[in-house]
């Protein structure tokens, strides 16, 4: 008997790969994007870059008209900035101390009355939508007409403040000054807070939305209390919000400009000299653009380290946690 040994199977030969063809990248994003680079070239870019030319400069009331020829000086205007021994560095110093603390109350309470309201609000009940929208309405008022506002009401002689107060309640005898004295810092940190905490509530209560509300009730069963689902449900789901929320809260109110300068005028009084006032009247008061120039250029290295080590630090926290 013989047996026939079949020949093992050939494997079929590998089709032949065609080459692939390069895609050609499209060009029109790119030319999408070239009115939002032209407009950010001409509004940050250019302006920041002058500015920064200026610093340089011994721009004063004396080279207004030929102020390209300005003489360059280097990095004096700096140095007189910094100069805590000088009038000048001293008055920059009180206006940034000034700034500090009032950008730490405003941001604090805008924080705390946001989000007391986005968690007063979070449950549903009868006139909830009216609320929202009355909460909602220093946001949408514009700044000027608003503390425009503010100014007439905390007029000594006239504003409806001191009416209240002393000839309705009787609770002072003598008119105090609002917007002159040690209560211009308190009227501006209420005008601030005033402005920017509908903002807070507005984030907050978005962030809410997203907090599923079985991790509340399952905290409830637990026997946790107000206190401490806030503490342990509400804060720690809006860590991604308060992030992004404190650091636009920081940056808004320590370069706020129109505020102060729309209830007090050209000249803050010293307890209230934000220092964006202090860096206008050093420009455009006393006319030294090359000195306003250096602290403005100073106060945008002080703002970027601040934001830069805050983002770092709270991205490190979140990959810790």
């Amino acid at each position: 008997m013989t047996t026939t040994l079949s020949a093992p199977d050939e494997a079929p030969p590998e089709p032949t790969r065609k080459p692939r063809k390069r895609r050609r990248t499209p060009a029109l994003p790119y030319l999408l994007l070239i009115p939002a680079i032209v407009l950010e070239l001409a509004v940050h870019v250019i302006p920041m870059l002058t500015g920064i030319w200026m610093s340089l400069r011994e721009l004063t009331q004396f080279h207004i008209r030929d102020w390209s020829g300005a003489p360059f000086i280097g990095l004096d205007n700096y140095k007189v900035s910094l100069d805590v021994d000088s009038a000048t560095g001293k008055e920059l110093l009180h206006s940034f101390w000034v700034t500090i603390a009032c950008t730490i109350l405003v941001v604090g309470l805008s924080y705390g009355l946001g989000l007391a309201a986005a968690v007063l609000l979070q449950r549903p009940f009868r006139g909830r939508a009216l609320l929202r929208t009355l909460f909602l309405t220093p946001y949408a008022l514009p700044v000027y007409a608003a503390v425009i506002i503010w100014s007439f009401l905390l007029q000594r002689d006239t504003g409806a403040l001191n009416h209240v107060l002393v000839d309705q309640l009787h609770l002072v005898d003598d008119r105090p000054f609002w917007l002159i004295g040690g209560n211009s810092f308190w009227s501006l940190v209420i005008v601030m807070v005033w402005k920017h905490w509908p903002f807070a509530f507005l984030c907050l209560m978005a962030g809410l939305q997203g907090v599923p509300q079985d991790l509340y009730e399952a905290a409830y069963m637990d026997g946790a209390g107000f206190w401490r689902r806030l503490r342990a449900v509400t804060l720690p789901m809006l860590r991604p919000v308060n992030q992004v929320l404190l650091l636009v809260l920081f940056l808004w109110t320590f370069n706020d400009f129109n505020t102060p300068y729309v209830l007090f005028g050209k000249s803050a009084p010293d307890q209230a000299d934000l220092i964006s006032i202090h860096i206008y009247e050093s420009s455009f008061v006393t006319w030294n653009f090359g000195l306003g120039s250096a602290m403005s250029v100073c106060l945008l290295l002080f703002l970027s380290i601040v934001s830069g080590l805050y983002l770092f630090f709270t991205r490190k926290a979140r990959a810790d946690a």
